[in-house]
């Protein structure tokens, strides 16, 4: 006898009991389950829609508490269906509700027919099939591979029966496993047809006897084996048959809402000849209307005013999450699905829990789980929807390729047409020479051939006149006469006969032209012309951006920083740091390497330099970053070097002040060369006992340090002139004009110290320990000086 289960206690927590023992399940009703989903969903209605959901989940919980928590007050109760209406359905799940449907469709067509589905059942292997469709690929199995012929002779082992090891798995009362199969050994060797969408249907083993029932109460043929279309998982069919498969409401549900959504537009529902086109619907009254029936039947005053209207599309998502029609429990159809168990993944009824198969299972709500799973898949469904939004952005990514790569294809052909055109241009400038040259070439044989017949013909003329001369005196009778000219003719005649035999009768030119055309070089050149390079797949680097906030410069000193863009993704192997010279001439590369800040030392005081960077990696460089100009500082701020200075040099003041710990003299620089611009800085003697020598100047990097200043061809100094305690020296450097002079208490020691001063000097001094002095710098030019400069 089952035992009937009092009213569930207030905490929400259900105790039945039964042949399994006592378990607990989540229960509450209704308002509780509104309350979770709402609180697990992150999501919340508001305004007098969430007070109108209230009051209809709360209406509608006075007949579901109970019975959603699968017991109620009787067990043969109806449980109310739970729709999206009564647990107060997110944004986010309207929002994807609202997401178009036409690319879904593929979804809603059964594998077999290749039309909607019909009736749809779902298989153990998570697949759908129309009823009908289920029916028509049904195969007989042999009488000796059914499970209850193994059942009776005892083979069997487990709940599990099987046709083969190797071949399936069989569906079994206490499990909804299932296998993969290769084909049985006995099965009907039937041939096969394709359904629409190509995938295997196999035809009955027989005809369907003839019968009134439905697909799914007609009788199937005993031991009949179903492989799934999709998946070809087989499994062999118990003794319900088709029935033993639960039915998909849902998918039954999206199909008919997909259906609507295609139909035509929404018309009013009030009014009453030709309907009109509806314009808003009201959430609470469920009702479309165009705007008169709105204006006449739902005037914004009173009750009504808390009502909301939405567009139509809205409304008609809404209507989507109507409450459907209840499933029933597949072993008890008289029982409907009020709990979920957690062994088996799937819904089950009253009685399953009490006489089932699920007695020992662990159970939970179906509403829990309903709203659980529910905020798995809308969790799930983000994810996939931030890839949908991924591949939606990669295809635009790839559209704009093709498009990318027409234009580039156009570009390269109109490149290679140009340089195949310059080719020919080349050549047929060349040709117009070598043409020209050959004409030159048939000039100069036509004229000496012309000159050697117009001489030749001369020739022939005079010597056929002195031969018909000489026959004419042969004709003479006069011997005397004829001997005063015979001797002169006779010399005449040898002479002519000597010029005729001198070459005089060969051709001076050949009618060939010694001129051949070398172009096989140009033929292979042709042959072997190609594509030198071609493009690395790899992208070259971003262009590099300047960090102006981390650029500066100090003296004649300049740091620069630069980082990749933000989103590059193509990774730089090293930088290009240039450099112009200062008065805008071409730029030097000045830092190569991986470093993105750089300090560079040495450029000229008062003056504007122009910097530049580019990356680069194995596949070549970067266009140029943008040019950031550079300005020096006018004067110098510097102090004495300890680096470069004698060891008996002392420091203090900030190196500012020096002195000497020897009696001999030693030299210390300045930490500031210069090589060009105008310089001025000053020493005040701060001590000086028994008339030492100091020596102030300039010099270079290399002067000796343990001489006095100006001891060798290094430096460049002055070493007496009135200096005494407290005396002010001036240096003055100026490198434009190459001279050096020296200042002492602001007068002008001389016209000019020293003349055609060039290259790298530092500001210089020697003393001992009887002088200190200190440095002053980052002074202007004296004013007389810089007058007397801008005259010269």
């Amino acid at each position: 006898m089952r035992n009937s289960l009092s009213r569930p206690p207030s905490n929400g927590t259900r105790l039945t009991e039964g042949r399994g023992g006592t378990r607990k399940a989540g229960g509450g009703g209704l308002g509780q389950a509104r309350g979770a989903a709402s609180r697990l969903l992150g999501f919340s209605q508001s305004g007098s829609a969430s007070r109108g959901a209230g009051a209809r989940a709360t209406r509608e919980g006075a007949t579901t508490a109970a019975t959603a928590t699968g017991q109620g007050a009787g067990r043969h109760r109806p449980v109310g269906p739970l729709t999206s209406s009564d647990t107060g359905c997110s944004r986010r799940c309207r929002a994807l509700s609202l997401v178009p449907m036409e690319e879904m469709e593929e979804e809603l067509k059964c594998p077999v027919c290749g039309s909607f589905y019909r009736e749809p059942i779902i298989l153990p292997c998570s697949h759908n099939l129309c009823q009908a469709c289920a029916r028509n690929i049904l195969v007989q199995t042999p009488e000796s591979e059914s499970p209850q012929s193994r059942r009776a002779s005892g083979s069997g082992v487990s709940d599990y029966d099987y046709l083969d090891l190797d071949k399936m798995s069989l569906y079994s009362e206490a499990d909804s496993g299932y296998g993969s199969y290769g084909g049985f050994a006995s099965a009907p060797t039937t041939p096969c047809q394709k359904s629409p969408n190509g995938v295997r249907v196999f035809p009955p083993a027989m005809p369907p006897p003839a019968t009134h029932l439905s697909p799914a109460l007609a009788p199937v043929p005993r031991n009949s084996c179903i492989t799934c279309p999709q998946c070809h998982r087989s499994l062999i069919l118990d003794d319900r048959g088709l029935r033993g498969f639960p039915k998909n409401r849902v998918l039954e549900g999206v199909i008919d809402r997909y259906q609507q959504s295609k139909a035509a537009a929404l018309k009013c529902q009030l009014c009453e000849k030709a309907p009109k086109e509806a314009t808003v619907m009201c959430e609470q009254c469920d009702v479309f209307y165009c705007d008169p029936c709105r204006l006449r039947c739902h005037p914004p005053r009173g009750p009504l005013a808390k009502h909301r209207l939405v567009p139509p599309a809205q409304g008609r998502v809404s209507r989507r999450l109507s409450p459907r029609k209840v499933s029933t429990c597949t072993d008890h159809e008289l029982e409907n699905h009020s709990m979920y168990c957690v062994q088996c993944k799937m819904p089950v009824c009253y009685q399953c829990l009490e006489e089932g198969k699920h007695s020992s299972h662990e159970v939970k709500a179906l509403g829990a789980m309903w709203k659980l799973h529910k905020n798995q898949l809308s969790q799930a469904l983000n994810g996939l929807s931030d890839r949908a939004k991924e591949a939606k952005e990669f295809l635009v990514q790839l559209r704009n390729m093709v498009q990318q790569i027409q234009e580039n294809s156009v570009e390269f052909e109109a490149c290679l047409v140009a340089q195949c055109d310059a080719l020919i241009d080349a050549l047929n400038r060349r040709k117009a020479q070598l043409l020209a040259r050959v004409n030159k070439e048939h000039e100069h044989k036509l004229k000496v051939v012309r000159d050697q017949i117009s001489h030749c013909t001369v020739k022939l003329r005079q010597t056929t006149g002195l031969m018909e001369y000489c026959l004419e005196v042969i004709k003479e009778n006069d011997p005397s006469g004829f001997l005063q000219i015979s001797d002169a003719l006779i010399r005449r005649v040898h002479l002519t006969e000597d010029q005729w035999g001198k070459g005089t009768l060969t051709p001076r030119m050949t009618t060939d032209f010694d001129l051949s055309l070398d172009n096989s070089p140009l033929l292979q050149s042709i042959h072997q012309l190609d594509f030198v390079q071609v493009k690395a797949s790899s992208p070259v680097p971003a262009t590099p951006i300047l960090q102006l906030e981390e650029c500066c410069t100090h003296n004649n000193s300049a740091t620069l920083s630069w980082k990749q863009p933000p989103l590059s993704t193509v990774p730089a192997e090293g930088y290009i740091l240039e450099l112009d010279d200062g008065s805008g001439g071409q730029f030097r590369e000045v830092y190569v390497g991986k470093e993105t800040m750089c300090t560079v030392d040495g450029l000229h005081f008062n003056s504007t330099y122009n910097a530049r960077v580019k990356a680069f990696n194995k596949t070549g460089v970067s266009p140029y970053s943008k040019t950031l100009v550079l300005q020096t500082s006018e004067v110098a701020w510097f102090a004495f070097d300890p680096g470069s200075a004698h060891s008996d040099i002392i420091f203090s003041n900030d190196n500012l002040t020096v002195t000497c710990s020897s009696y001999d003299d030693r030299v210390v620089l300045g930490k500031t060369g210069f090589s060009k611009g105008v310089h001025y800085w000053e020493l005040t003697v701060d001590r000086y006992d028994n008339h030492p020598d100091p020596a102030f100047g300039v010099a270079r990097i290399d002067v000796m340090k343990d001489v006095m200043l100006g001891k060798d061809d290094k430096a460049w100094a002055i070493t007496e002139g009135g200096i005494t305690k407290g005396a002010t020296v001036g240096v003055l450097l100026d490198l434009n004009r190459k001279t050096l002079t020296f200042f002492i208490n602001d007068e002008q020691q001389g016209p000019i110290a020293f003349d055609n001063v060039e290259g790298l000097f530092f500001p210089a001094v020697s003393l001992n320990r009887n002088v200190q002095v200190t440095l002053h710098t980052g002074l202007p030019v004296p004013d007389f000086y810089s007058s007397r400069a801008s005259i010269a």
